[in-house]
C-alpha cells in the first residue's frame, strides 16, 4: 500500500508547481514536503518530481499523481453520500480533476461546462490546454482523467463519445483582404500573405489554404498562443486565420471581419474521453460537457 500522505506532497508540488506552495496548501513545511516527496522516491525507486521553476512530474510521477486525485474524488464521494463519517483536517483540500482541453473550446463553449458542473459539485477542475489533436496525448501518458480530443478512437481505458463539431471560418479585416487577395485568394496570394497560427501544432490554416487551392501551401504565419489574440489580431489587419464562428459571428455581421471564400468553414470533430473508471464525480461531468457541447456545436 502506498502511503496516502507521501502520494498527497507529490501531486500537491506537480499541481501547485514548487515545494513551498505545496507546503502553504497542505500546511506543512517545505521541508516536510520535500521530505515525503524523497521518502516516496525511495520506496518507487524512481525520480517522481522534476526540480526546477516551476517543478514537474516525471512521467511515473504522474502516474501517481493521477491515482492520487482519484483517490481523493472518491473520498470526497463518499463523504458526499455519508456526511457522519469523521473529517479530518486535510479534508478542508477541495478534490480536483485534471482535464485537458484546446483552447478554443475553452473560449467558446467548456467554460458553461464548468459553471454547470459546479453548481452540484464543490470537485474542482484542473485544466491543461493542448491542441485538439494532442490532447489525448495526456490521457495516453496518464496525466488527466479526461479531455476533449479531435481523436475519435478511445484511448486504452478510456470511453469516447461525440460532442459535435467546433465550426471555423477563413477571416480577416476589409482592409487586409483589399491589401493582400485584391487579386482574388489563390496559390500566388496565399504564399505572400501573413497568416496567424495559434503554435507549432496548430495546421488548421493550412488545412483551408490546401482544400482551397487543392495542393500545400507553405504559408508565412505569426504565431499568437491565444484565442483572443487571433481575433483582435485579424481585425487589426495582421493576419488572417481560422476564427470559431462562435466569437466572430459578430465582427462578421458589422463587417469588421470579412470571410476570404465565403461558404468555405471547415468544421472540426470534437470527442470527450474519459477514463472507464466508475467514478460518480466523472459521470456527472461527463454530463455537464455534453450538455454545454450540444448547446454550442455543430452537429
Amino acid at each position: 500500500m502506498l502511503d496516502e500522505s507521501l502520494l498527497a506532497a507529490v501531486a500537491a508540488v506537480a499541481r501547485e508547481g514548487s515545494f513551498e506552495r505545496a507546503a502553504r496548501v497542505m500546511h506543512v513545511t517545505p521541508s516536510a514536503i520535500s521530505q515525503r516527496v524523497r521518502l516516496l522516491e525511495e520506496r518507487i525507486g524512481a525520480a517522481l518530481i522534476v526540480r526546477g521553476q516551476p517543478c514537474l512530474p516525471t512521467e511515473i510521477g504522474a502516474r501517481l499523481c493521477r491515482h492520487a486525485e482519484l483517490v481523493s474524488v472518491l473520498e470526497a464521494e463518499l463523504r458526499r453520500e455519508l456526511p457522519t463519517l469523521p473529517q479530518d483536517p486535510q479534508d478542508a483540500l477541495h478534490a480536483s480533476l485534471r482535464v485537458a482541453v484546446n483552447a478554443d473550446s475553452l473560449e467558446t463553449w467548456f467554460v458553461d461546462a464548468m459553471a454547470d458542473f459546479g453548481r452540484e459539485n464543490a470537485t474542482l477542475l484542473n485544466l491543461t490546454l493542448d491542441d485538439e489533436d494532442h490532447t489525448a496525448e495526456w490521457l495516453r501518458r496518464g496525466h488527466v482523467l479526461a479531455a476533449v480530443t479531435s481523436l475519435r478512437a478511445p484511448v486504452h481505458g478510456c470511453r469516447s463519445r461525440r460532442l459535435g463539431a467546433l465550426r471555423y471560418v477563413a477571416t480577416a479585416c476589409p482592409d487586409f483582404v483589399r491589401r493582400w487577395f485584391g487579386s482574388g485568394v489563390g496559390l500566388d496570394a496565399l504564399v505572400r500573405a501573413p497568416s496567424l497560427v495559434f503554435d507549432r501544432n496548430d495546421r488548421l490554416q493550412a488545412l483551408w489554404a490546401r482544400r482551397h487551392v487543392r495542393r500545400e501551401v507553405d504559408l508565412p504565419a505569426h504565431r499568437l498562443p491565444s484565442t483572443r489574440a487571433f481575433v483582435d489580431a485579424a481585425l487589426a489587419g495582421v493576419g488572417w486565420g481560422m476564427n470559431p464562428v462562435a466569437l466572430v459571428r459578430e465582427h462578421l455581421r458589422s463587417g469588421a471581419l470579412v470571410e476570404l471564400v465565403p461558404d468555405t468553414p471547415v468544421d472540426v470533430p470534437l470527442h470527450w474521453q474519459v477514463t472507464r473508471l466508475e467514478v460518480p464525480v466523472l459521470a456527472r461531468l461527463t454530463q455537464s460537457v455534453t450538455r454545454a457541447a450540444s448547446a454550442a456545436l455543430a452537429p
